[in-house]
């Protein structure tokens, strides 16, 4: 069965007797910290496309928070960035300016992760502590807050690949598992704001079985797309449908075991995010229709056209940011809106799923 907050035993009286407005409170409270998230996410891509993510070489969770406060911090810092590969190979002569502009990129991105981590802690004590939030909550969202917690950590891993010798970039695959760590972040956050709003669950096997099938094919799409950036594939085969001419590229499968093609082969790691984001646009299209032309559709029709949108949009950034080689705006656009689309389906994903809560209603 899939994981719902309300599935946990032990709920007691007083869990139910939590009232709609403490329940809606929290439900705002988790859907704020999911946006900070979405914007994390965001400039997490902002800090790739330009470059900025390797210019702080110090990884300081507390100290960290403060900017350079002299000149000579400034110089520091920029004495230990010009040691790195990608000083001497991309950015060679471009001066201490030219590192202000990409610190400050790099700099807001780690803050704003900071930021989250308040955001989400500093409510939950109090929440907890005036007794808004049931009980059987708190340890999953003190793993929630743990994970968040490792993000930094797997961020920073990430980003010391970036300082190898010949290296001017971060390593696809810490690049991707950084990514996966955030949608799931994401994810439950989103999630856990649904089930606190405690509204009944539809009967729709079919829709519910659809839905949740889209949701894997779009994760896979999502993680794909970690690699395409991780490995600058969207610099190549900028033509669609066809790549150099063919359905298919010659060298889809040159590398030798075959499985490194999959993650290292440029061809074939644009060739299957392609095909896998064609997949998730037939199948979130496929459960939109299956919703709207069933009995649901008076219920959940403004979420399943939402749904429908969000894939289409998602699908044109997707070929547009390719065609006009990834330009950074688009290129950020197309990242955010992969989240979006994540969220649109989470929402009709939970509403054929969750259990509904003893006692509760549409609260």
């Amino acid at each position: 069965m899939p994981f719902d907050l309300r599935d946990f035993p032990g709920a007691s009286a007083s869990d139910r007797a939590i009232s709609r407005k403490s329940r809606r409170l929290v439900a705002l409270w988790l859907f704020a910290v999911a946006a900070m998230i979405l914007v994390m996410i965001g400039l997490g891509g902002a800090t790739r496309l330009t470059g900025s993510g390797l210019s702080i070489m110090e990884w300081a969770p507390l100290m960290g928070a403060l900017p350079p406060m002299s000149d000579a911090e400034w110089q520091r810092l920029f004495a230990l960035y010009q040691q790195i590969p990608q000083y001497s190979l991309v950015n060679h002569g471009f001066g201490i300016d030219g590192f202000r502009h990409i610190f400050w990129l790099e700099w807001t991105h780690r803050l704003w992760g900071r930021l989250i981590g308040v955001v989400f802690l500093g409510p939950l004590v109090w929440f907890v502590i005036t007794r808004r939030i049931e009980r059987r909550m708190i340890v999953p969202l003190g793993v929630l807050f743990v994970l968040g917690g490792l993000q930094g950590a797997v961020g920073w891993f990430m980003v010391a690949s970036g300082f190898e010798p010949d290296s001017t970039a971060v390593s696809p695959y810490r690049l991707t598992v950084h990514l996966a760590l955030a949608l799931l972040l994401y994810g439950a956050t989103i999630w856990f704001g649904l089930s606190v709003l405690n509204r009944p669950r539809l009967t729709l096997p079919r829709l519910r079985i659809l839905s949740w099938i889209s949701l894997g094919v779009l994760g896979m799409t999502i993680l794909a797309g970690g690699f395409v950036a991780g490995l600058h594939a969207g610099l190549d085969y900028n033509t669609f449908p066809l790549m150099a001419g063919r359905l298919v590229p010659a060298s889809y499968a040159e590398l030798h075991p075959f499985v490194r093609n999959l993650t290292e082969n440029i061809a074939a790691v644009q060739f299957d995010h392609r095909v896998l984001a064609t997949l998730t646009l037939a199948m979130v299209t496929v459960t939109a229709i299956t919703g709207l032309v069933s009995a649901s559709r008076h219920v959940l029709g403004g979420r399943l056209l939402m749904l429908a949108g969000a894939v289409a949009l998602q699908y044109c950034l997707g070929v547009t940011t390719l065609l006009w080689v990834v330009p950074v705006g688009l290129a950020i656009a197309h990242q955010i809106g992969a989240i979006l689309l994540l969220t649109a389906l989470l929402i009709v994903v939970h509403a054929v799923t969750a259990r509904p809560a003893p006692g509760g209603g549409a609260g």
